[in-house]
């Protein structure tokens, strides 16, 4: 006689399931609290900011906050087009440039019997150093090479960073050898293999980590090593402007919320992928 058994979902009981949903959505309530409160505080008025105990909402909603902002960055000697250009080609430029440079050198990592794969080790410590007590090391390389002072203080320290490397070896480790091997036999190489057969694959491994790295570089300040204004990124900009004191504290907010804007829309658009790849046994590993 055959039995038949029930997979996990089927065995949940309704109680179950309206328990898992309640904690999952008292989680995100409590994950988006933080976002909910910059907004709400940006569209406060000056009376409202300063009121303790503080309040999570807002009684008379006002966009004074914004329009100061604007006003004060139009006043700025520097046009704001300038700075959000550096931020979005530092952004790109910087983010492209890790991801490929990640999944270039743990393409080789994963696949090939290396006698340096002992250099993967030396990766998972370097996951161990917090990128603070890095600066002085990067300022002393940087000050060097005489790269002070330009793009390249934004780009080059994202580049070679540990996380990037880690998550690509641990997904393309997954990939079928047969199929790489196939693609030999098929003429082709191994530049190719790379980019037709390998990167398909692991779609979801570098969506996450353009993820990752976008909102890394897009909040980076460099301390010390950027003078120039019309070098300098939007964020810092706007935190010079708004560095003055409580006085424009409402600005502050404002900012804080129009700079997690392209983060999180980098987010939405790429979300299923980072999902998919939060629970793959890969990033495990």
């Amino acid at each position: 006689m055959k039995m038949a058994f029930k997979t996990p979902k089927q065995r949940r009981s309704l109680a179950g399931s309206i328990l898992t949903v309640t904690l999952l959505l008292l989680f995100g309530a409590f994950s988006a609290i933080p976002l909910y409160y910059a907004v709400v505080s940006s569209l406060k008025p000056m009376d409202e900011l300063f009121i303790f105990p503080p309040r999570i909402y807002v009684s008379r909603p006002t966009a004074d906050n914004y329009i100061n902002l604007f006003n004060l960055i139009s006043d700025a000697w520097v046009p704001m087009s300038r700075y959000l250009f550096n931020s979005v080609f530092v952004s790109v430029t910087a983010t492209v440039g890790h991801v490929m440079l990640a999944s270039m050198a743990a393409y080789p990592l994963a696949k090939y019997k290396l006698k340096i794969s002992f250099l993967f080790n030396i990766v998972v410590i370097a996951l161990l150093f917090n990128a603070t007590i890095l600066w002085i090391p990067q300022y002393i390389i940087l000050s060097n090479v005489h790269l002070l002072n330009t793009y390249w203080v934004y780009i080059l320290p994202v580049l070679p960073l540990p996380l990037g490397l880690f998550l690509m070896k641990q997904f393309i480790s997954q990939v079928p050898t047969e199929i790489i091997e196939s693609a030999k036999m098929d003429g082709a190489g191994h530049f190719r293999t790379y980019f037709s057969i390998v990167m398909p694959q692991v779609k979801p491994a570098w969506l996450t980590l353009t993820v990752f790295a976008f909102q890394m570089v897009w909040n980076q300040q460099p301390l010390n090593m950027v003078y120039d204004e019309d070098i300098k990124l939007i964020n810092m900009a706007m935190t010079q402007i708004t560095s003055v004191g409580m006085s424009r504290f409402g600005e502050s907010m404002a900012v804080g919320v129009i700079l997690m804007i392209p983060p999180i829309l980098v987010f939405v658009f790429t979300q299923k992928n980072v999902i998919e790849t939060m629970t793959m046994s890969g990033i495990k590993g």
